[in-house]
C-alpha cells in the first residue's frame, strides 16, 4: 500500500504538535520544533524512493544523524499517544495509507 505525501505530512505535523506540548510547553511549536518539522518535510519531499517506505525501514538514511535521533524521541513519544489523540490518522498511518 502507498502511503500519501498528505497522510505522511499531517502525521508528522500532529506527533511533533503532541511532543512539542507535553515537552516543551509548545503552541505553536516550539523553535526547535519548527525546525525540525521543516526539516522532517524537506526530507519527505525530496524522498528518492517510491512508494516511500518507513524511514526505519529504509535502506537509504537521509536525515543527518543529530536530527534522525531527535525525530526518533518525536516518534517514541508522540506514536502511542496518537492514537488516543487521532485514532482515524494513526490507523491509516499503521496500515501504511
Amino acid at each position: 500500500m502507498k502511503r500519501s505525501y498528505r497522510a505522511e505530512l499531517e502525521t508528522l505535523e500532529k506527533m511533533l504538535e503532541i511532543y512539542c506540548r507535553a515537552s516543551h510547553g509548545g503552541r505553536p511549536l516550539c523553535a526547535g520544533c519548527r525546525e525540525l518539522l521543516a526539516y522532517s518535510l524537506e526530507r519527505l519531499r525530496l524522498c528518492p524512493r517510491h512508494p516511500k517506505p518507513a524511514c526505519k525501514d529504509c535502506t537509504v538514511h537521509c536525515y543527518a544523524p543529530a536530527m534522525r535521533e531527535r525525530i526518533r524521541e518525536v516518534m517514541r513519544y508522540a506514536g502511542p499517544r496518537l492514537a488516543l489523540r487521532h485514532p482515524l490518522l494513526a490507523l491509516r498511518h499503521l496500515l501504511g495509507f
